[in-house]
């Protein structure tokens, strides 16, 4: 068998799976996405700025414009941002 051969059977190996990975996806029964719960259940209360945090993202591009939401967006980076307790600024050098 000469390379064309080859060439010409690898594309319909190819085309047919192709063809059956389709017909399988389509004979696929669709599952109903799950929505995003909007409460949280059992932690709430527990983190009041994680509760801030979680209304902002709920308001999507509104939270930008949130008094409330950039005040709690500025303590978490400066909770994320503070300084471990017991290190020096000579530690950090090292």
């Amino acid at each position: 068998m000469d390379t064309r051969m080859f060439a010409r059977l690898g594309a319909v190996v190819f085309v047919a799976i192709a063809i059956t990975a389709a017909a399988i996806e389509m004979t696929r029964k669709g599952e109903a996405p799950v929505p995003p719960a909007t409460a949280r259940p059992g932690g709430a209360g527990l983190d009041p700025l994680r509760e801030e945090l979680h209304r902002c993202a709920l308001l999507g591009e509104a939270g930008g414009r949130d008094p409330g939401c950039l005040a709690a967006w500025a303590r978490n980076r400066a909770r994320f941002l503070a300084p471990k307790p017991g290190t020096s600024s000579s530690q950090e050098a090292r």
